[in-house]
């Protein structure tokens, strides 16, 4: 599944689901090795627009899995740059996405996928000094505070009374792998 793989397709579904109103000129198109944890992604800075599918999420699944990712991010470009719409899973993203599932095309498009996604370990917990939640992080995040803690005591604003403490996950990276859903 080469980059030579994405212009061909993307031209078709532009045609079939767009009307070819998604205007290819004014994105890229391409796939990413380092996003591990979805499966596509649509970002626009400035006039550049981007969609980018993830080759470690979608490499080992069957090709359906990057045709309906491609339309999914498809759509989201759809909505900005020819809707001019900011939203992510918002209503015309909705309209759209069940216009093309009711079209019997084979292709399925979701929000949410559920491919087998690697999790990489935690590497830190944060635990609550108030209550003793306890709860697995990627990263330390400064100025987290217990949101449990923060709604019981203090309306649900911050308060730094209930903040955080981050310490090493104690299984060192031991974790299984998860699906996201």
């Amino acid at each position: 599944m080469g980059i030579a793989f994405l212009p061909p397709l993307f031209h078709r579904y532009n045609q079939t689901f767009f009307d070819q109103a998604i205007p290819y000129d004014q994105l890229c198109l391409g796939w990413s090795r380092r996003m591990s944890r979805a499966a596509g992604s649509y970002r626009r800075r400035g006039g550049l627009a981007a969609i980018n599918l993830s080759l470690p999420v979608l490499s080992p699944l069957p090709t359906s899995a990057t045709h309906s990712t491609l339309v999914h991010e498809m759509i989201h470009a759809w909505v900005d740059l020819v809707l001019h719409r900011r939203e992510s899973h918002g209503p015309c993203f909705h309209a759209k996405m069940e216009d093309i599932n009711g079209r019997r095309t084979g292709l399925t498009v979701s929000v949410r996928h559920r491919f087998p996604i690697p999790r990489t370990p935690a590497s830190w917990q944060a635990r609550c000094e108030c209550c003793g939640t306890v709860t697995p992080y990627q990263r330390r995040v400064k100025g987290l505070a217990c949101r449990a803690c923060c709604r019981r005591s203090n309306g649900g604003r911050w308060d730094q009374r209930f903040l955080l403490r981050f310490e090493r996950h104690p299984a060192g990276g031991q974790q299984d792998q998860a699906s996201v859903g």
